[in-house]
C-alpha cells in the first residue's frame, strides 16, 4: 500500500505480499467459510498494529523499549518511512467488545487507532520519552538508532478505515498515540523482571 492509496476496508480484496499475511488471511477465509456453509455465528475483526502492556519483545516497541535499557542498537528497516497505524490494546479490547455485544455474526469490522506514524518517527517518541523518564546507559538514545536491511514483501503502508464500527457499532479509539505510548513505556519501565525473564 502506498501513501496515496485509501485506507482498507472490510471490502477491500486480499493481496497478502508475505506467508506471514497470507496465513492470516488464509484464516480469515476459513473462518468466514464456516459461517456461510455451516451457519457457524462467526465475527472477524481486522486491528491495526496492537501495543500496550505485556507485548513479547520481539515487536517493536517493546523492543525499542527493552533496547534502550540496555544500551543496545535500535534497528529500524529501511529508511524507517515505513507507515502504520498504532492501536492502543486498551482500545482493541473495548472494541472487541463492542462486536462481541452488538456486531452481527458473518460481518468484518475494522478496528484502527487512528495514529499513522512512520515508523523512524515512532520511534523517536519512544526515544524522547526514555530520556526524560529512565536513567539510560546512553542518552539522548536516539543515537543507537541503527538501519537494517528490510525484510522481503514488507509492506510501506498499513492502513485502516475504521468507519464500518463506529457507524454501525459506535465504537472509536480513545487513547492518542502519546498517551499509548507513555503508558506503555512506563509499564516497561515498572516490569523490568517480567522482560529479563523472555531474553
Amino acid at each position: 500500500m502506498s501513501l496515496t492509496e485509501p485506507a482498507f476496508t472490510e471490502t477491500t480484496p486480499y493481496a497478502p505480499n508475505s506467508p506471514y499475511s497470507a496465513s492470516k488471511a488464509g484464516s480469515d477465509h476459513l473462518v468466514r467459510a464456516y459461517f456461510h456453509t455451516y451457519g457457524l455465528p462467526t465475527i472477524v475483526t481486522n486491528c491495526s498494529n496492537n501495543y500496550g502492556a505485556f507485548q513479547y519483545p520481539e515487536k517493536l516497541i517493546p523492543l525499542i523499549c527493552i533496547n534502550i535499557l540496555q544500551g543496545k542498537s535500535l534497528p529500524i528497516y529501511g529508511d524507517g518511512q515505513n507507515v502504520r497505524d498504532w492501536l492502543y490494546v486498551g482500545d482493541n479490547c473495548t472494541a472487541i467488545e463492542a462486536v462481541i455485544n452488538r456486531g452481527k455474526p458473518g460481518e468484518t469490522y475494522n478496528i484502527g487507532g487512528n495514529n499513522e506514524i512512520k515508523n523512524i518517527d515512532l520511534v523517536n517518541k519512544i526515544c524522547t520519552l526514555m530520556d526524560k523518564l529512565a536513567a539510560l546507559p546512553i542518552n539522548p538514545s536516539n543515537q543507537l538508532i541503527t538501519y537494517v536491511k528490510d525484510r522481503p514483501g514488507h509492506d510501506f503502508r498499513y492502513a485502516i478505515n475504521a468507519s464500518k464500527i463506529k457507524l454501525q457499532l459506535g465504537w472509536t479509539p480513545t487513547t492518542s498515540i502519546e498517551d499509548g505510548l507513555r503508558h506503555t513505556v512506563q509499564w516497561y519501565l515498572n516490569h523490568r523482571q517480567w522482560w529479563e525473564l523472555l531474553l
